[in-house]
């Protein structure tokens, strides 16, 4: 029996409504107050063991899922001929695997980081519940379940940014949830043409499209599709739904960044592929303007952002914009329309999740430790916490491209697949920003780098002296290894993946061959 594969989606959505429930009673206990004293010691321990155990066992069963075969199960008939459908295919293994490996590691991260936060509970409660979502968009069967699972993603994860509840916090996750309405709208103006001209709203390699329908319909078709690319394309951060990346993440919890920035923006992507290559199908928008338009948005935003990173003094703003660009890089691969382009992206898919959340539990641990938040404050860091900054280093020169690292490899994928399409005179403007776009990355990344580990002397940090006292500045400031083996975790994926890349490089050149 399928079901089974129901079970990755709704226990960790269980485990997080009991988090909330559990505060919810505890408040009104109090008289609609909050609890009038922190959770103590033990609280906290039975709190993270709790969690622990229910994103272990998610993950472990998500990963499970995957790996047993192409499972597929039917929840209920949302309207007459349109289910809420489950299936597991090759693009569903690719982001669950994924997600569920970086997801685990980052909230073992959290347990000492969110004590700098506080209000854990109710973070957990909401880190669960998006965990089961973002595991549901994957094992979407039919583009109406994805469109009903990417609104809840974006309602569950809202209270991810706005967790610390300062006026600012409040008007960035607002920020968040108006850029991700309007471009879920669009994906459901496209939906609905879609639904009229598609034989089925059923993910299948190639598309559905029925070009016999079509015929005389294919400018309001074209423009549909162009609202889709641009509607999904606002959480993935694409020009000009972009702006609520580097509003929302220097607010919340470096945590929360580290899924905001690394996985919660690749369902942007997800929601790009199903509409394009399993619904639209690639062969209809090939050659015309709504490919052009797609490639110059993505050129666009890579170039832009990486200007927009290179210029910001606040570090993780500078990673935000960073996301804008780079997550770009994804969505230009797509847009070329060719096998070698496609997998390059889907490369990236993956390695970017693991080097973006390397780098805001890098920036988490300055905050956590020292409380920095600017870029001129982390001059002498190398010498206090030099395993930190090691671990910063080589996820920075994944991201920039550097061999063997794994940013190299699907760089490489993207510009060959520009390369190789006919795109006219995008073969040569693509590889050049993208060669551009990796020039900035090493100029807004490594400075951080050699400024941490070439000064000559330590730099004093006004709260790494507060608790250390007045000579605190000559101890070592590294974090503790509950922080600090999460980050190498994802560090050491970095390089790993660039290393020995040929069984992803395989996998991913089968989805796109199968639908290009």
């Amino acid at each position: 029996m399928d079901a089974w594969i129901l079970l990755p989606i709704f226990l960790p959505v269980l485990a997080g409504v009991i988090l909330l429930l559990s505060l919810a009673f505890e408040k009104r206990k109090n008289g609609g107050e909050q609890p009038g004293k922190e959770p103590g010691e033990e609280e906290l321990h039975r709190l993270h063991q709790y969690v622990a155990v229910a994103v272990t066992v998610s993950a472990v069963l998500a990963i499970a899922a995957t790996f047993s075969g192409d499972h597929s199960v039917t929840l209920f008939e949302l309207l007459k001929g349109i289910p809420v459908y489950f299936h597991v295919d090759d693009i569903s293994r690719l982001f669950a695997v994924a997600i569920s490996i970086v997801w685990p590691v980052v909230a073992f991260y959290s347990f000492v980081y969110m004590k700098h936060e506080g209000k854990e509970q109710r973070f957990y409660g909401f880190y669960l519940i998006v965990y089961g979502v973002l595991i549901a968009l994957s094992f979407s069967g039919n583009l109406v379940t994805m469109y009903l699972f990417y609104e809840i993603m974006t309602l569950t994860s809202m209270p991810l940014v706005l967790h610390n509840g300062s006026r600012e916090a409040i008007m960035a996750a607002l920020k968040y949830l108006f850029y991700s309405m309007c471009g879920a709208y669009l994906g459901l103006f496209g939906i609905f043409f879609l639904y009229k001209y598609c034989d089925t709203l059923t993910f299948t390699a190639g598309g559905t499209l029925n070009l016999e329908l079509a015929q005389g319909n294919v400018r309001i078709l074209l423009i549909a599709v162009f609202g889709m690319l641009v509607g999904f394309g606002a959480k993935a951060g694409m020009f000009p739904l972009h702006a609520w990346l580097p509003a929302a993440h220097p607010v919340a919890p470096s945590p929360a960044s580290a899924v905001l920035s690394g996985v919660i923006a690749k369902a942007g992507v997800l929601a790009i592929i199903r509409a394009v290559f399993y619904v639209v199908g690639p062969d209809f928008l090939r050659g015309t303007w709504v490919q052009t338009a797609w490639m110059t948005l993505t050129l666009l935003t890579v170039f832009m952002g990486s200007m927009m990173a290179f210029r910001e003094p606040v570090f993780k703003k500078r990673l935000a914009y960073s996301t804008v660009s780079q997550v770009s890089y994804i969505l230009f691969g797509l847009s070329v329309l060719s096998p070698v382009g496609m997998t390059g992206a889907l490369l990236h898919v993956v390695f970017h999740m693991m080097v973006k959340c390397a780098l805001f539990l890098t920036a988490g641990i300055f905050i956590f430790k020292c409380g920095e938040t600017r870029v001129e404050q982390f001059r002498g860091f190398g010498k206090q916490m030099p395993k930190t900054l090691w671990c910063y280093t080589f996820a920075s020169l994944a991201l920039i491209g550097i061999p063997p690292t794994s940013g190299f490899i699907s760089k490489w994928y993207l510009a060959q697949g520009a390369l190789e399409a006919d795109v006219g005179v995008f073969r040569i403007v693509g590889p050049a920003v993208l060669l551009v776009s990796a020039l900035l990355t090493a100029g807004y990344l490594l400075p951080i780098t050699t400024s941490g580990f070439f000064p000559g002397g330590i730099v004093k940090h006004v709260k790494a002296e507060e608790e250390h006292g007045t000579g605190g500045q000559a101890l070592s400031l590294e974090p503790s290894l509950e922080m600090l083996i999460p980050l190498v975790i994802l560090a050491a994926l970095a390089v790993f993946l660039g290393l020995f890349p040929n069984p992803l490089i395989g996998f991913a050149g089968k989805i796109a061959s199968s639908v290009l």
